[in-house]
């Protein structure tokens, strides 16, 4: 299998996608709480612009502009999922190969970073069936969009955005 090289521009932007290891459970909106304790104690050591973000129950979006001459995304994933992953009960079994890489079992390893495609995300939640309008999901920066005036709050509201996109599952 060829080697999968990530995206680096020192100061840039970028579009994740990362998902909990077992997709049928719903930690992320459940231990919603968690999760923000984990971004703010990373943030707190590693500052990042978090200009977009939508939480499901599995898996999350963000955009983030990291600071000039910093492209160390994958340090801050790394410590963000370790920080939610302390906090919760060990009830999840885990595999040889996470317990040799002292591993939990809640996250997948890997995660994508994409181009940036800020309808994309806050139309996640409507295109999984958890809602029918984007402003109407809670976990989501729409609501600071909305507040912002940079979306209407019926933005979205009985069409897909995103429809004529040719690539919209980003590792979904």
């Amino acid at each position: 299998m060829p080697e999968y090289h990530r995206m680096r521009d020192p100061g840039g932007t970028y579009f994740f996608t990362v998902n909990l290891l077992n997709r049928r459970r719903k930690l992320l909106t459940d231990h919603v709480n968690f999760l923000h304790d984990a971004f703010d104690a990373v943030q707190s050591k590693r500052p990042i612009q978090v200009d977009a973000f939508v939480i499901l129950p599995e898996h999350l979006h963000c955009i983030w502009t990291l600071p000039p001459g910093d492209d160390a995304y994958d340090v801050r994933w790394n410590q963000i999922k370790g920080e939610f992953s302390k906090q919760l009960p060990k009830v999840e079994s885990i595999s040889r190969s996470r317990i040799k890489k002292r591993e939990r079992g809640i996250w997948q390893r890997r995660y994508w970073e994409h181009t940036i495609d800020g309808d994309y995300i806050h139309y996640n939640p409507v295109k999984h069936g958890h809602v029918s309008r984007p402003a109407d999901w809670k976990h989501s920066s729409i609501h600071q969009y909305i507040k912002d005036g940079i979306l209407a709050p019926d933005w979205a509201a009985g069409k897909n955005p995103i429809e004529n996109e040719e690539n919209t599952d980003f590792g979904e």
